[in-house]
């Protein structure tokens, strides 16, 4: 299908609602027209009273690093990893993606400076070619300052579009229990007792650095440069009051009530893992996201490191009566470009927005994407 035609027959889902028995046009590659009934067109296809939603922003996702290194120290080419993970995220009803990639010199795997460097210069090469609408989302260690220099290189060539700061040391934020550092990166990674304690202990170390001053550059440079900054696993109050301070707007899976609630009073978005709602519970023990966003907490939905999540995570909120669909559509749609600044590009299923639409069969007990339009373009058909 070209990107001039009509969907019709379709319940478009829009930020504040469902439009039955809609239709909606495209052309070149944008929403011309979005009606409740019929629309003329010269090419129309029948959505058969499915769903509509606009296409998923994915403003954090690890499983580029699972594609290029599916086990310890076993490694794909980059290219071939990037264009078989984008089919596959097509399928999920991704229509842009942040792949996620770590600056975490002390950590294991492809979480090492120049590894990740090489990545995203190498990403940003041909992502022209992919099917999805393609983006970097880097990840600054705090323990691992010398990556500096080689994120504000990576920022001021335009190779990054998103900026997060993250705090993986244990004792506190996703970590608060130094046993459960250890059994999470010692089987992944394939590390002994002995290594994964010299990890800890160089870790520690180099906190005790004056890192503030480091953070306080990039971010001001990510300003600079108009890329979003987030930070990763908040657990208290004093941080997000250090977010608000630094004008830092979203914060991705604080790790309990006290930063939900401090987050929310200071109108700062949170990102919370679609794994989790899905499974009803984190895979680290913290916070359940069903019940942060029972209680009001939460605004945007990412897949994690499980992309296939984010559909279901959005049945899964409005079946147990947690969100209507469209509130729950809008967590993995609207909200995080809107938080991102691409919400005038993508988004929602609005006129003169990108064609970016996911054509969903919720007529079973499992809800599936039977269509991916990313600027009009089919990427992605079961039928």
């Amino acid at each position: 299908m070209n990107d001039r035609f009509t969907v019709t027959n379709a319940r478009v889902v829009t930020p504040d609602g469902i439009l039955e028995g809609a239709s909606v046009k495209v052309e070149d590659g944008r929403i011309a027209a979005v009606r409740e009934g019929s629309l003329n067109g010269s090419r129309t296809f029948d959505a058969q009273n499915r769903l509509l939603f606009p296409g998923f922003v994915d403003m954090h996702s690890d499983a580029i690093e699972k594609g290029i290194e599916p086990r310890p120290n076993t490694f794909f080419p980059v290219n071939i990893a990037v264009f078989e993970l984008d089919k596959k995220i097509a399928a999920c009803g991704i229509t842009t993606m942040y792949h996620s990639l770590s600056f975490a010199e002390m950590e294991v795997g492809l979480r090492n400076n120049s590894a990740a460097a090489g990545i995203i210069r190498e990403i940003n090469l041909f992502r022209h070619m992919l099917n999805v609408s393609t983006r970097i989302h880097a990840r600054f260690e705090i323990t691992d300052t010398s990556a500096s220099p080689i994120l504000e290189s990576l920022i001021k060539d335009g190779q990054v579009d998103l900026f997060s700061v993250m705090d993986h040391s244990p004792g506190q934020g996703q970590f608060r229990d130094v046993l459960a550092y250890k059994q999470y990166y010692g089987p992944v990674y394939a590390k002994s007792d002995r290594e994964m304690d010299s990890i800890i202990e160089r870790k520690l170390k180099a906190k005790e650095e004056d890192t503030p001053k480091v953070i306080e550059h990039l971010v001001a440079v990510c300003k600079k440069f108009g890329i979003a900054v987030a930070s990763h696993d908040d657990d208290s109050r004093e941080k997000i009051h250090w977010l608000k301070s630094m004008d830092i707007g979203v914060t991705e899976f604080p790790v309990n009530e006290e930063a939900l609630g401090a987050a929310h009073e200071h109108g700062i978005h949170v990102c919370l893992g679609s794994p989790n709602v899905l499974r009803g519970k984190s895979q680290a023990s913290n916070l359940s996201a069903r019940d942060a966003i029972s209680k009001g907490y939460g605004d945007i939905l990412c897949s994690d490191y499980a992309p296939m999540t984010l559909l279901h995570a959005v049945f899964t909120l409005e079946r147990h009566g947690i969100l209507p669909l469209h509130d729950a559509v809008n967590m993995v749609s609207r909200n995080p470009a809107t938080a991102l600044g691409i919400d005038h590009l993508t988004g929602t299923i609005e006129e003169c927005k990108k064609a970016d639409l996911v054509l969903v069969d919720d007529s079973t007990a499992i809800p599936k994407v039977i269509k991916t339009f990313v600027s009009g373009r089919e990427v992605f058909s079961t039928c």
